[in-house]
């Protein structure tokens, strides 16, 4: 059984920092990348960043320069540390993994989502 669980969220004032983690366990085979989205109320769900299995990183623009994407200490794990909250950052961020599990390849997996909140 495959599960991706995030993990973090909460409540912040402006200009203030959350970790949200991301753990993915389960009968893996490789993963390629996991990355992190989020949805805020009445909006479609985007993108924030991303990390390979290589290391490479990609970030929103939105993002850019106040998120930081990283591998975790345990395998397939990552971490990301969201600095100078901002209230447009409230959202539920979910984590997806990428890679192939069981018998699924290229495939991909989401977490249940956490809610980040940011008060202004």
């Amino acid at each position: 059984q495959v599960q991706v669980v995030e993990s973090g969220g909460g409540l912040v004032q402006a200009g203030g920092s959350l970790r949200l983690s991301c753990a993915a366990s389960g009968s893996f085979f490789y993963i390629n990348f996991m990355a992190w989205y989020r949805q805020a109320p009445g909006k479609q769900r985007e993108l924030v960043a991303s990390i390979t299995s290589g290391g490479n990183t990609n970030y929103a623009a939105s993002v850019k320069g106040r998120f930081t994407i990283s591998s975790g200490n345990a395998k397939n794990t990552n971490d990301l540390q969201m600095n100078s909250l901002k209230p447009e950052d409230t959202a539920v961020y979910y984590c997806k993994v990428e890679g192939a599990a069981g018998l699924r390849r290229n495939d991909y997996w989401w977490g249940q989502g956490t809610q980040v909140t940011v008060s202004s």
